[in-house]
């Protein structure tokens, strides 16, 4: 995210009004709702998560162990049995559909 000179982008008028609440302070201006983008969509991360919770799904479904897939991934027996139920729903889900 970048800084812009408000008087560079809004009318003359629209920055006076802006200057009687916030005179000389930093102001940050959101995306419309409809434009914002969700966790990870920027950086690739929620794709990358999807895959690799789809692959633990898959391995777990073909007999790999919850203890070694923790182990693989380097996450907690917890983890990996939330990643199984949420994988679960979804297959569930696409099916009923």
């Amino acid at each position: 995210m970048k800084y812009s000179n408000a008087y560079n982008v809004l009318p003359d008028d629209i920055v006076k009004i802006i200057q009687e609440y916030v005179n000389g302070e930093y102001l940050y201006i959101p995306r419309r709702e409809e434009e914002q983008k969700k966790w990870g969509e920027n950086s690739g991360s929620r794709s990358t998560l999807k895959r690799r919770n789809e692959e633990i799904y898959l391995k777990y479904i073909s007999g790999v162990a919850i203890f070694d897939l923790a182990k693989e991934y380097y996450l907690s027996d917890k983890s990996i049995r939330r990643i199984i139920g949420q994988q679960r729903k979804n297959v569930i889900k696409t099916n009923t559909e």
